[in-house]
């Protein structure tokens, strides 16, 4: 049992409300009538959806605006170790998350004005968003979409300052639809009458071509990646360039070339929403913003001790075949710069294509050991998981955990090979329970 007062709070909600998703906004709307409609008296909005690349974006937009002196508050989610985490507070010198006091007196207030009615506790803590960020002050908020866009939670928003669909691929395809543009048209459900709409970099032109005409349906300015707005690496320096011009900026400290794209759309989302935005403050960003469980390196920590001397290990909450495609070019940028054996240690729930994030990285790993992921029904076994990795033409082998899995590798490193590279990934519940064991939660 935790000992954070909302934590308890929120798992006694869990026993009341069923799991899994419900969409419709009938229920969080009739909440949010009772609490006043905290949703309508917000700073302005920056409401991110996409199937992957919506936290990234939401971690540049923060980094920009705060860097240009703006406060901001920032709604993402899933959490990776603490409920807090979704719930980041605008503050002097950078966003804090939530007091445990302040959040438990939120949801508390939330779950009393429902009254014991039907509802999914998703619903409850969006709703509580809207409360604290309504009465905390802030000069912007930015709202990160849970599920789709038409129904989720968030889209109770009426005018956003700006909407930002970051790349769309297919995820969830059981509440969203199996091809890309069914997709596509449900993400497209943020977008406003008359709001700005940034468009993200999209693999899909079916896709880019459904939020397109969205928007221009609904009369919205609109400013469509490598159309109006677009990133290039020149010399190590990310070089954006938009209407206005261009910025030579430092490369993102997120690495991977795919953030070039998402610092890209972060920087016309923040300027569609009407803030100033100088090169000095989106250099600055690019230096400081952070991410955790997305790409983040882990340099110390209980569990990296148990791997191999030397290894360079990185930690990676993507869990659908697009997220494994530009995790594997990330990793394969590093390879190119130093020769290391790539291992994978990877868990994943059942409702993701496992085979297809596993296919990214053929002829790229060596070896998958393969772990359940805790605190999570919906964990697939080990065993199973290895058989997935298999047919995606990867060896593999099912471990019991990932500390078993850093043992094992450790004991059987052969010293002549340089130290591995070992990518800890396949879920954000892995990712969150791995920081946890580490020691190194999310601030």
């Amino acid at each position: 049992m935790s000992t954070l007062l909302a934590d308890r709070q929120i798992e006694h909600l869990m026993t009341l409300h069923p799991k899994g998703f419900d969409l419709s906004l009938d229920r969080i709307s009739r909440l949010l009538e009772r609490l006043g409609n905290p949703q309508d008296k917000l700073p302005p909005v920056i409401h991110i959806a996409g199937t992957n690349g919506k936290g990234s974006a939401a971690a540049f937009s923060r980094a920009l605006l705060e860097a240009a002196g703006y406060k901001v508050h920032v709604h993402t989610s899933p959490h990776l170790v603490n409920w807090h985490e979704r719930y980041r507070l605008a503050a002097e010198g950078g966003g804090k998350f939530v007091a445990d006091d302040v959040l438990a007196d939120a949801i508390g207030r939330v779950a009393d004005a429902n009254r014991g009615e039907t509802i999914t506790v998703f619903e409850i803590l969006t709703a509580v968003t809207f409360l604290l960020f309504s009465e905390h002050p802030a000069d912007a908020a930015i709202i990160e979409v849970g599920l789709g866009g038409r129904f989720d939670a968030t889209n109770v928003i009426k005018n956003p300052a700006v909407s930002v669909i970051m790349p769309v691929s297919l995820d969830h395809e059981a509440y969203l639809g199996d091809r890309v543009e069914l997709i596509a048209a449900e993400k497209a459900g943020i977008i406003k009458q008359g709001c700005p709409v940034i468009v993200g970099s999209q693999e899909s032109d079916a896709a880019r071509e459904v939020l397109v005409s969205t928007a221009e349906r609904l009369g919205c300015p609109l400013s469509v990646y490598g159309q109006d707005f677009i990133a290039t690496g020149e010399h190590g320096r990310l070089i954006y360039q938009d209407q206005e011009g261009l910025l030579d900026l430092s490369p993102p400290r997120l690495p991977g070339r795919h953030q070039f794209a998402n610092a890209a759309a972060a920087i016309a989302a923040v300027r569609a929403a009407g803030f100033e935005l100088d090169e000095h403050a989106a250099d600055k960003a690019m230096t400081t913003v952070s991410w955790p469980g997305r790409m983040q390196r882990l340099p110390q920590g209980r569990l990296t001790e148990l791997a191999p001397a030397g290894a360079e290990i990185w930690l990676d909450g993507g869990h659908n075949p697009g997220a494994g495609m530009v995790i594997a070019e990330a990793l394969t940028e590093q390879e190119e710069k130093f020769a290391r054996p790539l291992f994978l240690i990877s868990g994943m729930i059942n409702t993701k294509d496992q085979t297809g994030y596993f296919r990214a990285f053929k002829g790229i790993a060596r070896h998958v050991y393969t772990v359940p992921v805790a605190f999570s029904d919906a964990s697939v076994p080990n065993a199973e998981l290895a058989v997935r990795a298999t047919d995606a033409g990867l060896s593999a082998e099912p471990v019991s955990s990932v500390a078993d899995a850093l043992m094992l590798l450790r004991d059987t490193w052969d010293h002549s090979e340089p130290p591995p590279r070992i990518l800890i990934g396949g879920s954000l519940y892995l990712a969150g329970a791995v920081l946890a064991e580490n020691g190194t939660p999310p601030v």
